[in-house]
């Protein structure tokens, strides 16, 4: 049983949080430009792109949240501003500046993000009028419309709320995510703005922060490649009016339960809207000698481009999946591995100690018709495990990315 009730909001849900998102014309039709603003200054924490080439937004932002104290997101789509050399340094900080202005809060405690083209020089009139105009719509019910300001690709805005009580307190935590494509572990074109009107020491907010992202948004792949403009940021305005939550707090294990959910929904919501897509697939993998080996092999899976299209048609090739695992690094004794398939209903088992069992292509590929799949893998050599989550590869998704612009 779940300790927090789970609905349909997203960052202007908790307390004290307004957003925005307009079209401002980056973008041919779509909304481009998004604010989130806290009512007060809030504890902060964020996690960021392990891509060397990390986009100029990035590195303001990493810059800016050093104190852990930020009030304010500012989003633009259609742009990543990434590889636009000095330029794109006097242009991210352009966009905090300009928001700071049009707020009233400091520059310093403004995170910025970009996502889009890389190399491409920001439209800056159009960034600063959208910008004007975001400051002009601020609401507390903006959240749908900032969900849509950030997405490139995506079909649908990923977003949730969740509540609970801690000190006799009702605590809120919403969240916004955009990720279609580009998508592969240690994060991708993958944004996530998460709010909480929890109080919350600035410490452990970044720690837990680090913790999930390493369990959730690290788990995930749709295409293998890891964008240069990855974030997931959080601010805590503490409005709830709780006890300040820590490492030693008696409820803290129901903050990070909630905190951890909504995270993972926002991850493997990326991964159902891959490019694309037909398949959702979550792999686990179970009884392994260390947590990173169960890492190791869930990712290798989830990225394997032969296991991905096996998937898409629907054929039960258990061969890729194993020859994944035993390439992946992990450790492992490839005579005592098990693959099962599985859904809610039926579970087949395609591999047993290492070797293919019996069942029916025809009754998997059946099986396999169906949209959600799991993949569990028993390694039987210890007991830790990892699970992720990823999805298929089809012609779709080589007549999208064929087709964007360069």
């Amino acid at each position: 049983m779940k300790n927090f009730d789970i609905y349909e909001g997203n960052v202007t849900s908790p307390k004290g949080f307004q957003a925005s998102g307009v079209h401002v014309g980056i973008k041919k039709k779509r909304k481009d430009i998004a604010l989130i603003v806290s009512d007060v200054l809030a504890e902060a924490a964020a996690v960021f792109t392990t891509n060397k080439a990390c986009a100029a937004p990035v590195k303001v932002s990493q810059e800016n949240i050093k104190d852990g104290k930020i009030q304010g997101f500012v989003i633009n789509s259609g742009n990543a501003n990434a590889c636009t050399g000095d330029q794109g340094m006097k242009d991210a900080s352009q966009m905090v500046d300009t928001t700071a202005e049009a707020l009233g809060i400091a520059k310093e405690n403004i995170i910025v993000a970009s996502t889009g083209i890389i190399g491409v020089v920001m439209p800056m009139n159009l960034i600063v009028k959208g910008i004007k105009m975001a400051a002009t719509a601020l609401n507390y019910d903006g959240g749908l419309d900032a969900g849509e300001g950030i997405m490139t690709t995506d079909t649908t805005v990923k977003q949730l709320a969740v509540s609970l009580k801690i000190d006799d307190q009702i605590i809120t935590i919403g969240g916004i995510a955009k990720g279609s494509g580009m998508i592969h572990p240690n994060m991708a074109t993958m944004l996530s703005f998460v709010t909480t009107d929890a109080k919350v020491e600035g410490a452990f907010l970044q720690k837990l922060l680090k913790e999930v992202v390493d369990d959730t948004y690290n788990m995930i792949t749709v295409d293998g490649d890891t964008s240069t403009n990855d974030m997931v940021a959080v601010m805590a305005n503490g409005l709830a009016e709780n006890n300040e939550i820590n490492e030693n707090h008696p409820e803290v294990e129901k903050f990070i339960e909630a905190f951890k959910y909504l995270n993972e929904y926002l991850a493997k919501s990326i991964v159902a809207d891959g490019e694309g897509a037909t398949k959702f697939i979550e792999v686990e993998v179970v009884n392994s000698q260390t947590k990173d080996d169960a890492k190791l092999a869930v990712k290798s899976v989830l990225s394997s481009s032969l296991v991905k299209t096996a998937f898409f048609g629907e054929d039960g090739n258990w061969g890729r999946i194993v020859c994944s695992v035993g390439y992946s690094g992990a450790n492992l004794e490839m005579e005592k591995v098990d693959v099962f398939l599985s859904s809610p209903e039926i579970q087949y088992q395609i591999v047993e100690n290492g070797q293919g069992t019996n069942v029916e292509g025809e009754l998997l590929a059946k099986f396999l018709k169906r949209k959600e799949v799991k993949v569990l893998i028993d390694l039987k050599i210890g007991t830790e495990k990892a699970k992720g989550w990823g999805c298929d590869l089809s012609y779709e998704y080589v007549k999208i990315n064929g087709a964007y612009r360069t």
